[in-house]
């Protein structure tokens, strides 16, 4: 059984949770936000989803139980149910003539609305790897963390040696990614770090982060033999989602996002010369003819 996440948690003397209260098949529990510091002004990373009245209601009991302002908010990525929050936080909480700076890293991509997050005017500060943001009680070193989304950051509380780690790693169950090669190095990243504590995006905390970080890294390489053993054992070639079907044992509603994970491994093998594709849809080994 998962562990309750409450609404409201302390974890230590300079992190407090508020959870998104947007549960769902891909958000767990809810999107974890966190409140870091131990002064008058703190730092809020991640901001849950849009249009969630009780998150809104428990972040201002939060500041007002503590006495404590919020002076800039970091988001992980790019993803709704972590920037979400941004504009329900300025009218609700900030005020419409207050603005606070707006940490991210910037997408990769030329969209239209990197810029600035949805139904706000407030603008991103782009922030660089290893870049500290500061706030009284707290430093947090930016770690860019590529894999799940090409602007993802895990944040390093250098005080505790504890870690953000957004959607990177999770409290529980495993992530989803954009670019599997990527995503790999980003696991190595974090796990050269060795903190102490994870504070994930979604789930609860780590309190065994290399142990954690390790079992993903060997998750991943486990499920990339099983879709090669697919691969191999298959008298034609496979669409991700023969392959969902072949090696997972999950509720049929979780076969879209486990494909995309299929995909993801099946491109990473096509760019080390393992596996082909003539249409990226249908996969077999390399070397391997297509009866």
């Amino acid at each position: 059984m998962s562990t309750i996440i409450p609404r409201i948690e302390r974890l230590s003397s300079r992190v407090i949770r508020i959870l998104g209260c947007n549960p769902s098949p891909m958000t767990l529990q809810g999107t974890n936000t966190y409140l870091v510091g131990t002064g008058k002004k703190r730092i809020l990373v991640d901001t849950g989803d849009s249009e969630i009245p009780e998150y809104i209601a428990n972040l201002k009991s939060v500041l007002k139980e503590n006495d404590v302002q919020i002076e800039g908010i970091i988001l992980t990525h790019y993803h709704h149910d972590h920037v979400g929050g941004i504009a329900n936080i300025e009218s609700n909480i900030l005020g419409p003539s207050y603005r606070v700076p707006l940490y991210k890293y910037k997408r990769s991509a030329k969209d239209w609305d990197t810029e600035r997050p949805p139904n706000s005017n407030s603008k991103y500060t782009f922030v660089n790897d290893n870049q500290t943001i500061s706030t009284e009680g707290a430093t947090l070193k930016a770690v860019y963390t590529p894999g799940h989304t090409d602007d993802h950051i895990a944040l390093h509380l250098l005080e505790d040696s504890a870690l953000f780690s957004g959607d990177c790693v999770l409290g529980e169950g495993t992530a989803v990614f954009e670019d599997l090669y990527e995503y790999m190095n980003s696991l190595k990243i974090l796990l050269s770090l060795k903190p102490d504590k994870i504070y994930p995006g979604h789930g609860p905390v780590i309190d065994n982060p290399v142990h954690g970080i390790t079992y993903y890294i060997n998750h991943r390489n486990e499920r990339e033999s099983q879709i090669i053993d697919a691969l191999g054992n298959s008298g034609r070639p496979m669409t991700a989602l023969d392959i969902v079907k072949k090696i997972y044992q999950i509720p049929e509603h979780l076969y879209p996002p486990a494909a995309v994970n299929v995909n993801n491994h099946l491109s990473k093998l096509k760019r080390e010369g393992r596996a082909t594709s003539s249409d990226d849809e249908h996969w077999q080994l390399a070397g391997k003819s297509a009866l």
